[in-house]
């Protein structure tokens, strides 16, 4: 066959079938999924940051630097995640709204972005972090 045949039965071929399926092979990484719930959080007003859990501490001291997913665990069961978020809060803020929007953040971002089903966002608050000019205006009043 010429190349001008291969070309003309091609474009038969393409015209005649309607619907086309592509079988891929899509593996996520748990890093992937960690750094997107991270960043997620991490936009939820009130959330002061992540906090490293006792395993990522001594990862972070060997060396093993994860800067967008510290204080995210991933537990990945074939198309269904369960995400643990261990974090600080802002002082004065309602510990259970916060927690509500964060849980919702992360889902949606990560069903979104990745189209595994998240079973469970699971917020570990570890401490509470005061701002600067709060604590300079109670140590002014208490004078």
């Amino acid at each position: 066959m010429s190349k001008k045949e291969i070309e003309e039965k091609v474009v038969e071929e393409t015209n005649d079938s309607t619907n086309v399926e592509i079988a891929t092979n899509l593996n996520i990484s748990e890093d992937v999924i960690g750094i997107i719930a991270g960043l997620a959080a991490s936009e939820v007003e009130g959330i002061a940051g992540m906090t490293l859990g006792f395993v990522d501490g001594i990862n972070q001291i060997l060396g093993s630097n994860k800067k967008y997913s510290k204080g995210v665990k991933i537990d990945l069961d074939g198309k269904k995640v369960t995400i643990d978020l261990f974090v600080n809060v802002t002082y004065g803020v309602r510990i259970p709204d916060i927690a509500w929007a964060a849980q919702n953040a992360v889902k949606s971002a990560v069903e979104n972005m990745t189209g595994l089903e998240v079973v469970a966002v699971n917020i570990n608050v570890q401490g509470i972090t005061f701002d600067k000019k709060d604590t300079a205006k109670v140590e002014v009043d208490e004078e």
